[in-house]
């Protein structure tokens, strides 16, 4: 339990489930700390994404999260899937997720880089698979801070995110984000883009 003392009651009785939480009060992670720090509002933005996939997603068998970094959204998306297992390139964040991963929100983690290989025991994807992919827009960069700079070397336009995504699934839904915002307006005034993916065009004729 938290500092509160056992004997603590709230003034209103539908709040008294937030002081029996014996687990104690949640923590942020390494990112969303820094990002809650440098600046709190970004936060927003990053779980939005999430909702988004989570509501595209919702019912799947199984899923697989490339680049999960710490993680911390990804429980939104755990409400919606059966089956999710994360990975990302760096041990650090790997490491930080499975040891404050808990109840009953737990989901696989592990080390591996796909540009490697495929995930071992993994299909990349499914024949009739569904690939969400998610970028700062090119023209969202002259705006960037110099740490998301740092992390996204190969922004592009909408047109061109479609046509690299078109090489490998049948079908390509494009859609665009300001803040916390997912709409299909014009891509150019966009921040952020999503292409949505469907049908794996090297298992299906």
């Amino acid at each position: 339990m938290s500092s509160k003392s056992k004997d603590a009651r709230t003034r209103e009785p539908q709040y008294e489930r937030l002081l029996e939480l014996e687990r104690g009060l949640e923590s942020l992670r390494l990112m969303t700390s820094q990002a809650w720090h440098d600046d709190p509002k970004r936060l927003a933005f990053t779980l939005a994404r999430y909702k988004f996939v989570a509501k595209m997603l919702e019912g799947a068998e199984r899923m697989l999260e490339v680049g999960c970094g710490d993680a911390f959204g990804t429980r939104i998306v755990v409400q919606a899937v059966k089956s999710l297992t994360a990975i990302d390139f760096d041990p650090i964040f790997v490491e930080d997720v499975n040891a404050r991963m808990d109840e009953p929100w737990r989901f696989a983690c592990h080390v591996h880089d796909m540009l490697a290989g495929p995930f071992p025991g993994e299909a990349s994807l499914a024949p009739h698979g569904v690939l969400i992919l998610g970028m700062p827009s090119l023209e969202s960069q002259p705006h960037a801070s110099p740490l998301s700079k740092a992390g996204h070397v190969n922004c592009k336009s909408m047109p061109d995110f479609r046509h690299v995504v078109q090489r490998y699934c049948h079908n390509v839904f494009m859609f665009s984000m300001n803040d916390e915002v997912v709409h299909t307006g014009f891509h150019k005034m966009a921040h952020y883009l999503f292409a949505v993916g469907c049908g794996n065009r090297a298992k299906l004729p």
